[in-house]
Order: C-alpha cells, then structure tokens, then sequence
C-alpha cells in the first residue's frame, strides 16, 4: 500500500484521502468486534466487592436478554452496556452508546445510553442521591423500555450461579450487528 508523503494532514489531497479513507474504514471494520471482545475482556478479575467481576455481570445481562427472546440489538447491547467501564467509569453509559449508535435501533441506543442513571433507582439513595432521578426522562417513548431493562438485564446480574454464555457464542450475533453498515455516517463517507 502507498503511503502518504506528508506527516501533517493540511498538507493531504484528494488522492491521499481517497486512499487513507477506504484503508482505515476496511481496517477498523475488520478488527471492531475482536477489538470489542478485547475491550469486554479487560472486565475479567476484580470483584470490586461484588459477587461476579464486571465481565461475568456482562455476560450474564447478555444471555438473559437472549433467553428472555430479546431483539438482537437489545441482546447485543446487554451484553456490552458496561464495555466502557474500564475507560469511561464517569460516563460509561454515554461512551457504550457512542460505540453502540452506527449499529443499532434507537430503542436499545437510547436505553444502553441512559441505563446508568435508571440503574440508579436501586441503589442512589443509600448514597445520598435520587433514586428517582429517572423521572425527568418519564415522558421520552423508551423510558418504560430502560426501566425494563435496568431490571432485568442489569441490576440482578451479579449472580455467581446463573449459567452464562460464553462470549463466543455471541460471537455470530457480535458479528452481523457490527457488519450492518453505519447508521451514522463517518467523516470519511461524507459526500460532497
């Protein structure tokens, strides 16, 4: 493959961007669902004092979703809701979304997105917060669909006995939501 002769991008053309940008989207394409079982694997080890590390608690909200006959989106997004954790603990459920948007439906984007705050009716107020800090999103279509889902597939997730799928056999499912094309189009396939 060519390379480009400049080391600063104002100095590109056209003809430069016309190679880098089908290079990068086919590379990042190709790697985005090993990259993101990498990043799901990164949630393996410490408990944090809980009954399962944050990998099993992804897991486990990824086959319930799945037994419970979820969309494929849904189960998709259970299963990574918390793969942000390790490198956006203020903001993981924005940083999940971000990842989740060019691939999935509104419905399951506006719930992986805002399941943070709804996980919080369970346990704010023993902080010292709101429990219902939830409310204010009480006339948005989905948050009867977040409510659902911070009560199935994620605030009882920690069970150490639950049998869980493993992650490779999500894999199929990881594999056609993230080949779907983008739903939000990237810069280098803006059209002029």
């Amino acid at each position: 493959m060519r390379t480009v002769n400049w080391t600063e991008m104002k100095d590109g053309d056209q003809a430069d961007y016309e190679m880098l940008s089908p290079a990068f989207e086919e590379h990042a394409r190709s790697n985005l669902v090993d990259n993101l079982c990498n990043m799901l694997g990164l949630l393996k080890g410490d408990k944090l004092g809980y009954q399962t590390d944050r990998y099993s608690h992804s897991l486990q909200s990824g086959t319930r979703a799945l037994r419970n006959g979820e969309s494929i989106d849904m189960i998709i997004g259970a299963l990574l809701h918390d793969v942000a954790d390790g490198f956006a603990p203020e903001n993981h459920s924005d940083a999940a979304a971000a990842v989740l948007a060019p691939y999935v439906d509104d419905e399951t984007h506006w719930v992986i997105k805002h399941h943070g705050i709804f996980q919080g009716y369970y346990y704010f107020h023993h902080l010292g917060g709101d429990r219902d800090a939830r409310e204010r999103y009480q006339d948005v279509p989905f948050y009867d669909r977040c409510v659902d889902f911070c009560q199935n597939y994620d605030q009882n997730c920690f069970d150490p006995k639950y049998p869980v799928m493993q992650l490779e056999e999500f894999r199929p499912m990881l594999d056609e939501v993230f080949s779907r094309p983008s739903r939000v189009p990237g810069v280098a396939l803006i059209e002029s």
